[in-house]
């Protein structure tokens, strides 16, 4: 073969360009603490941003619609607008009922801490008694029933005349309209008590205390901590509707005050903060019967 001939065939041959070999990127492995906040952040996220979300449309459909003419509600920005002091200081204190919301929230939720804390001791014990007996089940089950349905003001008259006073009046209706819950679910979570667990007690030898606080309670826990969450929303919507009525400092007084100002604005505002205080009680009994029932309780 001949030197030209040799030329030609090497130059038609393709070389194939050699494959590179595949590279692996490491990438830094994420510590466990790294790990925890992400899986923390992105079930906050879930947690909060649809409300948000909900929220924002709201807000924005009530400005559409209030913002026309003839509209009896103001929109969002106007009550941001007219209610701007109240916000940004509640805690002024001009003498007399002229004080900022701080001062009104404030007493109604001691209002609510004192009457709501005896129905609480009352309405367990009352379970208490009516899930473990019989005869007290027939005697005051009848007669809880029909009193539970009483509305909350329909209360209101009869304390008055019995108390002659506005502020143990309102703790009395708290009292009353929180109760029957508390008493209810009690004798629910008592009378639902494993009797495998009453056969233990009674192999050991626990007197009536120690079954109570060893076996009753815990294993009641789950229901009272339902009736004392339904008790504290009935307790924060009594003293509100209460307030109303008996005048003097509290947000409630402060809502019905506002409406005979013609204070629309104002209103608004209290019932904002009224549910997020409603709201955060809710959740504070659940938090603690959550722990309490080493979450047993549904929330």
């Amino acid at each position: 073969m001949n030197m030209p001939a040799i030329k030609t065939e090497m130059a038609t041959r393709v070389v194939a360009p050699a494959t590179a070999a595949p590279v692996s990127v490491i990438r830094p492995k994420r510590t466990p603490r790294v790990e925890s906040i992400l899986k923390a952040t992105r079930s906050a996220s879930a947690q909060i941003v649809p409300p948000l979300i909900v929220v924002t449309l709201l807000l924005v459909i009530w400005e559409l619609l209030c913002r026309k003419a003839g509209a009896t509600l103001p929109p969002p920005s106007r009550v941001l607008k007219d209610t701007w002091e109240l916000i940004v200081d509640p805690f002024f204190d001009r003498g007399g009922i002229d004080k900022g919301l701080f001062w009104h929230l404030s007493a109604s939720l001691k209002r609510v801490a004192l009457g709501y804390s005896l129905a609480a001791i009352a309405g367990i014990a009352l379970g208490t008694l009516v899930g473990q007996s019989v005869w007290a089940m027939r005697g005051l089950d009848p007669i809880f029933q029909v009193l539970r349905t009483i509305p909350p003001l329909a209360w209101l008259p009869l304390s008055l005349a019995a108390f002659r006073d506005g502020e143990p009046s309102a703790i009395f209706v708290i009292f009353i309209t929180s109760i029957w819950p508390i008493i209810i679910n009690t004798a629910v979570g008592i009378r639902n008590i494993p009797q495998d667990y009453r056969n233990v007690a009674a192999v050991v030898q626990l007197n009536p205390l120690e079954f109570f606080w060893k076996v009753m309670i815990p294993s009641a826990a789950p229901y009272i901590f339902t009736g004392l969450r339904i008790g504290i929303g009935l307790s924060w919507l009594a003293i509100v509707a209460a307030e109303m009525l008996i005048g003097g400092v509290g947000i409630g007084f402060f809502i019905w005050d506002a409406w005979n100002s013609s204070h629309i604005s104002e209103i608004i505002l209290a019932l904002f903060y009224v549910g997020i205080i409603g709201f955060v009680l809710d959740r504070m009994i659940a938090l603690i019967g959550h722990f309490a029932t080493r979450g047993a309780q549904t929330t």
